[in-house]
């Protein structure tokens, strides 16, 4: 047999602007090493954005002289809420907002036009299994963990067995939207976060973009006179402006991000006592932050996970590897686990 036609799949990460693709072979070799871009077109609907992924498919299988042939299954992602099987919440998604992808079954769409088996996880779900099989190579079916992934919202995922854990509507890992103890956290006078989901005190309204701009900056602008955030335009704006400040060692903006560690923290300390896993993974905007600051909100966040002697001699705390790569490549091993290919050695 050729090498260009040996089984492969391809993962696809589908986002807001950028679908981002991805392949893998039987032997868990990436033939991608830097992002594949092509644009989404989610903004014009389901019927345009199924059309882009298919593209962003054959996109990739041209860049790495893959015979389409040779594709044995595609792994997918999307922004959640959607159920275990990609169909689109009822009451749409992140980047899927308008009312022709409530309820869509993005997964089965993309079956029907490609004829290839398509496997569905949300994003979040898609980098925590990539970060997991990182971490644990050749041996992740023998270990678990937890990931937290902080971008817009906070999205993540839970893996057992180096499987991830969808739930039975499909829901698991939404751990955005767990409840955590406020007390020690917000500070006296500290309005109580609400999430854009409703909820109030959850992960999500506090250790997420938006969770910044509604309910953290807004309070310590009040707290740190004339500070140049407080001039920027918009809350929107300078939200996305606090990391920058952080990685300078700002007061007010390591103020933010204690907080958002100490959520993150707080979420994990919960997991510790439901699943007891071997790793916890953080992701996101501190991942591609500077060295020296991404360390400290780590480190933040362990001293913040209150976890049993015999939890934290066995437990690991790391980060998310090549965020941006990050789903499409959790997406593709979980299309090659699906078929049933050889052991995925990352």
């Amino acid at each position: 047999m050729s090498p260009l036609d040996r089984p492969v799949v391809v993962g696809l990460d589908s986002g807001g602007n950028c679908n981002n693709a991805t392949v893998l072979d039987a032997t868990g070799r990436f033939l991608v090493d830097r992002l594949c871009e092509t644009p989404s077109m989610v903004q014009q609907g389901p019927e345009i954005a199924v059309d882009a992924l298919v593209h962003a498919l054959e996109h990739v299988l041209a860049e790495t002289g893959t015979p389409r042939k040779a594709v044995a299954a595609v792994g997918l992602d999307t922004p959640g809420p959607a159920s275990a099987t990609g169909v689109i919440s009822s009451k749409g998604s992140t980047n899927f907002s308008q009312p022709a992808w409530r309820g869509f079954d993005i997964r089965a769409a993309l079956e029907a036009r490609l004829g290839l088996p398509v496997i569905y996880h949300n994003d979040g779900n898609a980098a925590a299994l990539y970060a997991h099989h990182v971490h644990f190579g050749a041996r992740a079916a023998a270990y678990s963990s937890v990931s937290a992934i902080v971008g817009t919202g906070l999205g993540g995922g839970v893996v057992e067995g180096g499987r991830v854990i969808g739930g039975a509507a499909g829901m698991a890992g939404e751990l955005g939207h767990v409840h955590i103890p406020l007390h020690g956290l917000l500070e006296e006078g500290q309005p109580m976060p609400v999430c854009n989901c409703g909820f109030v005190g959850d992960v999500e309204s506090i250790a997420s973009l938006t969770g910044i701009e509604k309910n953290l900056l807004p309070y310590w602008l009040t707290r740190f006179d004339n500070h140049p955030l407080s001039k920027v335009e918009s809350l929107n704006k300078a939200a996305k402006l606090v990391r920058s400040y952080g990685e300078a060692g700002d007061p007010l903006a390591l103020k933010i991000f204690e907080q958002q560690a100490m959520a993150i923290g707080r979420l994990f300390t919960i997991a510790a006592n439901f699943t007891d896993p071997h790793a916890y993974f953080v992701g996101g905007g501190v991942v591609e932050a500077a060295p020296d600051f991404r360390d400290w909100f780590l480190a933040k966040v362990r001293e913040h996970t209150a976890l049993r002697a015999e939890q934290a001699a066995v437990a690991t705390f790391a980060l998310v590897p090549d965020l941006d790569m990050a789903g499409a490549r959790g997406s593709a091993i979980a299309a090659l686990e699906a078929v049933e290919l050889p052991t995925v050695v990352v």
